[in-house]
């Protein structure tokens, strides 16, 4: 990309913590050579790759990312759920700042103003391209993008636009299923409107013997080769968000990745039972599984656990979701390679969540379980060529500010996050104390019919969660519920919530002080 001499006012406006509009006015004479911006997105993602230290899983072209990137072990979402934290990931400010506490609530509409990652980006210079789920589902926010909502054909036409790439299957009899589910449900709830236009009810898992090339993501990776053949020439750097829809439910595949992984051959969950004394509105319900069609009975996390064949079947179906994508990654790079762009891209691969495999008896994400918010992030600058892994604590929130270093565009001073590039630079500094993640437990799904939050604090060594009752029409959190507290030195799976033991109680009260210090708190001691 040529070096660039941009003169321009960079106008922000946005929604603040009060939810009032404000501005910051930039006039700054800019000299980069810009690189281009490949941002990818992996739904329901685990830090289950090799590189993150899985012998299992067989993730080689990720992996091979890794070895030239910065791989941040220890990353933390700020909700374990699409909206929350899509939207705090791309607004740069957490969920309590956002609004977005759910899968309902909508970024748009509660930050009319609020200026998003590509916006950001597009204001700064760049060329922005939308394909595939970087906001969540139905909300491709068409004011974030040059080019939004990009769709391979012949998904882009109008039977196809209500529906997300998750909902596709392959296989005749899937097909059956899926269709005769949501015949069912439109006559069930007649005049109502169904999530996603109710086709997500298909089987939860489907191994069709096809080519790579008919799988929707795959034909994303190539729509977006083919869109950085036509946009790679302009005078504008390119922002290019690409949302690979698996290994989100249903775990569909083509059945060579999951001959990867025989019955048997993958480790059923370390953690298989709900911690011992931990309180009711900890966990979730597995209502995400318990709406697709399944051979057996999905119950709680209290309940029993699942027939072991099933489990281990579900299990080697994220597998084999994630060997796929993997795949899917390896040849965009190599695209990025043969046209001349890699060395000149920074990419960003990140995970916005993490997900349960039979974990805490549960399948799904929606809890302040580590397993739920401990997420991949490998970033990628230009011209890297030796890799390192990075052990200090860091959350998706710092990638926004991360991104504006690596490009050479100047920070807003609203960010919530903190940029990662001294750590790049010196692996071993002294970093956050803390990191932060919450989560509202919805009425309907908590198991005693009362509604919360829960805001949850990482250290080195501690997971400490506080829950208090929520009122969501006053949007305002009321009285104090329960607490959870998980030693990671001795209990790294999280199996027994020592909040209540009586030799804890000053070290509660020390992690409850700076629960209640917040981010700000935690930040590093050094000048950044």
């Amino acid at each position: 990309m040529k070096v660039l001499q941009l003169s321009f006012l960079l106008i922000l406006i946005l929604t603040g913590c009060n939810n009032q509009n404000k501005k910051e006015f930039e006039n700054k004479e800019i000299t980069i050579n810009k690189p281009n911006i490949l941002f990818l997105s992996i739904d329901d993602l685990r830090p289950d790759l090799g590189c993150y230290d899985n012998t299992e899983i067989k993730t080689p072209n990720i992996d091979a990312l890794a070895s030239s990137s910065m791989v941040m072990l220890n990353a933390y979402s700020q909700a374990a759920v699409c909206a929350t934290s899509r939207a705090s990931t791309l607004l740069g400010y957490r969920p309590d700042s956002t609004k977005v506490w759910h899968l309902g609530d909508k970024f748009r509409e509660i930050n009319p103003n609020a200026v998003t990652m590509p916006q950001y980006f597009k204001k700064a210079g760049y060329h922005t391209v939308n394909i595939g789920k970087i906001f969540h589902n139905y909300m491709p926010d068409s004011i974030s993008w040059d080019e939004p909502d990009l769709r391979p054909e012949p998904y882009n036409t109008k039977p196809y636009l209500k529906r997300d790439g998750e909902t596709f299957y392959y296989s005749e009899k899937s097909n059956e299923i899926q269709s005769r589910v949501r015949d069912s449900l439109k006559i069930a709830r007649k005049g109502k409107v169904l999530y996603g236009d109710g086709w997500g009810h298909g089987p939860a898992v489907e191994a069709a013997d096809l080519p790579d090339s008919v799988f929707y993501d795959a034909m994303q990776m190539k729509l977006a080769l083919k869109t950085i053949d036509r946009i790679k020439d302009k005078k504008e750097p390119f922002f290019l968000g690409l949302g690979f829809f698996r290994p989100h439910l249903p775990f569909v595949a083509p059945k060579k990745y999951w001959d990867m992984y025989p019955a048997g051959s993958v480790s059923p969950a370390a953690n298989p039972s709900l911690p011992k004394n931990v309180p009711v509105m900890a966990a979730n319900s597995n209502y995400e599984l318990r709406s697709y069609n399944n051979p057996y009975k999905i119950g709680r996390p209290e309940d029993d656990p699942l027939p072991e064949k099933f489990a281990d079947t579900l299990k080697r179906g994220y597998y084999a979701s994630v060997s796929f994508i993997d795949k899917c990654v390896g040849d965009l790079i190599q695209g990025l390679k043969e046209r001349g762009l890699y060395e000149n891209t920074i990419i960003v691969l990140w995970g916005d969540h993490g997900w349960k495999l039979g974990d805490h008896n549960g399948w799904g994400k929606q809890t302040n379980f580590n397993i739920d918010t401990h997420v991949p992030l490998i970033i990628k600058p230009v011209n890297q060529v030796n890799g390192k892994r990075i052990e200090a604590l860091s959350e998706l929130i710092d990638i926004f500010p991360t991104l504006c270093d690596l490009a050479g565009v100047d920070k807003a001073t609203y960010f919530q996050g903190t940029s990662l590039i001294p750590l790049f630079e010196n692996p071993d500094l002294a970093w956050k104390e803390a990191v932060f993640s919450q989560f509202r437990r919805r009425a309907r799904v908590s198991k005693d019919g009362n509604e919360y939050m829960g805001y949850a604090m990482q250290t080195k060594q501690y997971h400490y969660i506080e829950w208090y009752h929520w009122d969501n029409e006053k949007k305002e959190k009321g009285g104090f519920a329960a607490s959870e507290l998980y030693n990671h030195k001795i209990d790294p799976n999280e199996t027994i919530n020592v909040a209540n033991a009586l030799e804890n109680r000053e070290l509660v009260s020390k992690l409850s002080q700076q629960l209640a210090k917040g981010w700000k708190g935690a930040l590093p001691k050094q000048n950044l």
